[in-house]
């Protein structure tokens, strides 16, 4: 026991010794990412104050408070503020700095940067709203041990919805914080109506719930990760609530209130007949539309169903066909091609999973299916119209009785036409010869019979085209 009292004693000391030297090297030193203690508070001269509203012009230099942990400076600053208020200060200026706020009670409360990733253009601001009055202290300080330079604070008070009663329509914005916001508002007349929620700082959700036992709800159909919720509303009074996806993170967002674009829902058609070339404007806001197609004569149908709302969905049933779509047309938009007969057609119009509803616009086109020369045979100087099955591809015979330059042209506005061509030794391919996606060989085709084959390029696209062959 005598050999290890000495021991003891000697780290004990050491303890002490270092942490005298710790305090000599930094004995008023904080980090930007830990609050004053009361000690340096007591030390320190007073801090110069922010008043909200007021322009304040700063400088970071070798003299000013280092962070111990980084090597970074740092500016304080006492901020009063009253509770309610949700405040907002901008840095400006050469630094490439951080804002951070701190409560009284030495609580970080909010940071303009992520610490794991800066990014300059969000780390020069700093949005709160103040759940208690009191002294807060603003921070300054500089992104890494190079940043030095003078800056310029610029604070004020941010106007929000000051009541939980919204009009119809309006535009105005809240702030989450910790939680969830809560309004009402009433319908008049019924007709269409669109709620949106849009932010930079957060995953905007809307909930909606109505008379009648109504609720819908939105996380991102006004893209990005802002909700919309565009719907046929009946006259009463209506809850929304506008939060955060996950329940997660604070920020500012802008509520807008409005009717809908298309708002004469006497004019919308959500079932009956779909006639070919008479486009029919729907509204979808829960099951599936159904409409009835009748054709007189075999022919390549085309449907199409546009939404700027939803992501779009059709269907075709009858006489043995089966068919779907989702994407085929350009964004989310639907797009079916099939050759049909003579008939009574089923076409569905419906959205892509559960979330989203609205406007969209549903059309049918139709190209008469020519019933083909014996054996599939094409003449020169007598043109085919015909259709294509996705995947699929047709082959014709031809005969050639005089030697000459002669032309094969395949036409689609529906797919990437592609031809091939052999017999009595040729064989020629071609993708875009005849230009916008259309296909055309010449050659010099001696006398005897010969092969086309027409397809689509990669050979997944069907629809209607035109194969002609022509001599020069």
């Amino acid at each position: 026991m005598a050999n290890r009292a000495p021991t003891f004693a000697l780290v004990t000391l050491g303890g002490v010794i270092v942490g005298f030297v710790i305090g000599w090297q930094l004995p008023a030193a904080m980090t930007a990412d830990a609050a004053p203690t009361e000690s340096a508070a007591a030390d320190a001269p007073a801090l110069p104050t922010l008043s909200l509203g007021e322009r304040l012009r700063g400088e970071i230099t070798s003299d000013s408070e280092l962070n111990g942990k980084d090597g970074s400076r740092f500016e304080r600053f006492s901020l009063p503020l009253e509770e309610g208020t949700l405040i907002e200060i901008e840095l400006d200026g050469p630094l490439k700095g951080t804002l951070t706020l701190y409560d009284d009670h030495a609580q970080m409360l909010a940071t303009s940067s992520d610490p794991a990733y800066y990014d300059a253009s969000s780390a020069s601001a700093l949005r709160r709203r103040i759940d208690e009055s009191g002294d807060y202290t603003l921070v300054v300080s500089g992104h890494d041990l190079h940043s030095y330079g003078p800056f310029t604070l610029t604070s004020r008070e941010m106007e929000l919805i000051e009541s939980d009663t919204l009009a119809m329509p309006m535009q105005a914005d809240g702030w989450l914080q910790g939680g969830a916001d809560h309004y009402t508002f009433t319908i008049e007349e019924s007709g269409l109506y669109q709620v949106e929620m849009r932010s930079s700082d957060v995953d905007a959700f809307l909930v909606l719930d109505g008379p009648n036992g109504y609720r819908r709800e939105d996380d991102d159909s006004a893209g990005n990760l802002d909700a919309r919720i565009a719907d046929f509303l009946e006259p009463g009074e209506y809850r929304l609530t506008a939060r955060t996806a996950y329940g997660e993170g604070n920020g500012l967002y802008t509520l807008e209130l409005a009717p809908h674009a298309f708002a004469d829902a006497n004019a919308l058609r959500n079932s009956g007949e779909l006639r070919l070339d008479e486009p029919l404007q729907g509204w979808l806001s829960g099951d599936a539309l159904v409409y009835q197609l009748e054709l007189e004569t075999r022919s390549a149908v085309t449907l199409e169903m546009l939404s700027d709302d939803f992501d779009s969905v059709l269907e075709l049933q009858g006489n043995h066909v089966f068919a779907s779509d989702d994407d085929g047309g350009e964004g989310l938009n639907a797009r079916l091609y099939y050759p049909l007969e003579p008939g009574s057609y089923t076409v569905t119009a419906r959205r892509h999973g559960t979330g989203g509803s609205g406007l969209f616009e549903l059309r049918a086109s139709a190209v008469e299916i020519d019933e083909m020369p014996g054996n599939d045979r094409l003449e020169v100087n007598h043109p085919i119209s015909a259709s294509l099955l996705p995947g699929g591809r047709s082959v014709y015979e031809f005969q050639i009785d005089r030697a000459g330059e002669y032309h094969l042209e395949m036409r689609s506005n529906d797919f990437d036409a592609y031809l091939e061509l052999e017999g009595e030794g040729v064989f020629l391919s071609d993708d875009d010869g005849a230009g916008d996606l259309n296909a055309r060989i010449s050659t010099h085709l001696e006398p005897g019979a010969y092969r086309a084959t027409a397809r689509s390029y990669g050979g997944g696209d069907g629809g209607a085209y035109t194969l002609s062959l022509s001599s020069a």
